[in-house]
């Protein structure tokens, strides 16, 4: 069982690595082309699209599951169906996304802040990029279902060729074409182009013989409305998670330069923690939804709790890492200044909390995916998403940004605390009926 978990969250943690390496390279690119308004105007345009795309996250979640538990039933049809399906609705959104995509860019004129050239940067790497949305959503639901077939090397081999060939792109068309911040976003619109051509390639060759497609019983109406269910409690629950963390950064804005710069490098120790949560949720999401699949409640209950002591034990390892090297990591990151090192240093305390608060979020995430449990998923996250803000409103005018701390730990605390008095009801009743 341990084996099983290293081999599909292992890939996922690699995958979950290289993706912030790729912004760092865009930025590193831009950054040799021109002054500030470069680099600020492709921070904001991946802004745009870090909304737009996080909120669109059900198609990778969704179609992992369901087709988890149709692997673990040896349907095969139906595991094609749901390919079929989600693809769908990949590319409806994308189509949808493209015909708005001014509407979009005067939506986001109304909230984003900037120099005029910082945004019209913003809004010429928008304007271009947004033409990717077709390979970007249609590779949301190939990696799913990848996951959900058992199989986290194809993904992992994806992810990476993309991010090759965008740097490559990326570097050919800003510096031999001279095309600017438009070669940086044309570079990722040819990548994420060519994953989606890689992901069709594997799929030809290993997949294509499973079961015959059938696109009518693929598109059928009742079908799709139990995966619209499914994906449109996931779609809200990852609207109410993008509120909280887009409200952090946006609150500590206004508390000043100093908390703005401190919270956002502590947040990256968050981050650092989540990579690592994330490809043991991911492992979850394929392992709890193959053994419901196959009914095998023995194997379903022993791989819930295999994962649950790697859950405890990255949660020491993170927790005495922060203790430990905590300050060494922040002057890494902020040591050329001495009043932001200050500030991080000072609420470093909070993250210290993190990894116990918030791992069972992680891990309960993937298994409430697996076992395709949407509607507790929703209701658990917005009964955690008003903790966040009725906590933060208390204790704003009392407690400054450690109330923000505060509220952020809740958030997390409370997912773990209720996603783990439901998950029995869940896995070991609710299944049974699947």
């Amino acid at each position: 069982m341990n084996r099983e978990i290293l081999r599909l969250s292992l890939p996922n943690i690699i995958v979950n690595i290289t993706v912030p390496l790729l912004g760092m390279v865009d930025l590193a690119i831009v950054g040799h082309i021109g002054d500030a308004s470069y680099i600020g105007g492709i921070a904001l345009g991946t802004m745009i699209f870090n909304i737009i795309y996080f909120n669109f996250s059900f198609l990778r979640m969704g179609t992992s599951g369901y087709t988890a538990q149709a692997f673990g039933a040896g349907n095969m049809e139906e595991a094609l169906r749901i390919l079929v399906r989600g693809l769908a609705i990949a590319f409806s959104s994308a189509v949808i996304l493209l015909f708005l995509q001014k509407p979009i860019a005067m939506l986001a004129s109304l909230v984003l802040e900037g120099s005029k050239d910082t945004l019209e940067y913003a809004y010429t790497y928008f304007y271009v990029r947004i033409w990717a949305a077709p390979a970007t959503l249609g590779l949301y639901t190939f990696k799913g279902w990848f996951l959900g077939m058992q199989n986290a090397r194809i993904p992992m081999i994806i992810e990476i060729v993309l991010n090759s060939v965008n740097v490559l792109f990326s570097l050919l068309f800003v510096f031999v074409f001279h095309m600017g911040i438009a070669g940086v976003a044309l570079g990722t619109v040819l990548a994420q182009y060519s994953g989606l051509l890689l992901a069709a390639f594997f799929w030809l060759k290993y997949y294509r013989n499973i079961a015959k497609v059938d696109l009518r019983s693929s598109l059928e109406k009742s079908a799709l409305l139990g995966f619209f269910k499914v994906n449109g409690d996931i779609f809200l629950r990852s609207f109410c998670l993008l509120a909280v963390f887009t409200f952090i950064p946006v609150i500590s804005y206004k508390s000043g330069d100093e908390i703005l710069a401190a919270n956002t490098v502590l947040m990256q120790l968050f981050s650092l923690f989540s990579f690592f949560m994330d490809g043991f949720a991911f492992a979850a999401e394929a392992m709890v939804g193959r053994f419901i699949g196959e009914r095998d409640s023995i194997s379903l209950h022993i791989s819930v709790k295999y994962l649950m002591r790697w859950g405890w034990a990255l949660t020491a390892l993170f927790t005495l890492l922060y203790i430990v090297a905590g300050n060494g990591i922040l002057s890494l990151l902020t040591d050329d200044n001495p009043t932001v090192m200050a500030t991080s240093a000072h609420y470093l305390k909070w993250m210290l909390i993190v990894p116990v608060a918030g791992f069972g979020a992680f891990l309960y995430d993937g298994i409430y995916v697996g076992a395709t449990a949407s509607r507790a998923m929703l209701y658990i996250m917005f009964a955690a998403t008003v903790v966040f803000f009725t906590t933060f409103f208390i204790l704003n005018g009392i407690a400054g940004n450690d109330g923000l701390w505060i509220a952020f730990l809740l958030f997390l605390f409370c997912r773990s605390i209720l996603m783990w008095w439901r998950c029995d009801k869940i896995l070991y009743e609710d299944y049974k009926n699947k």
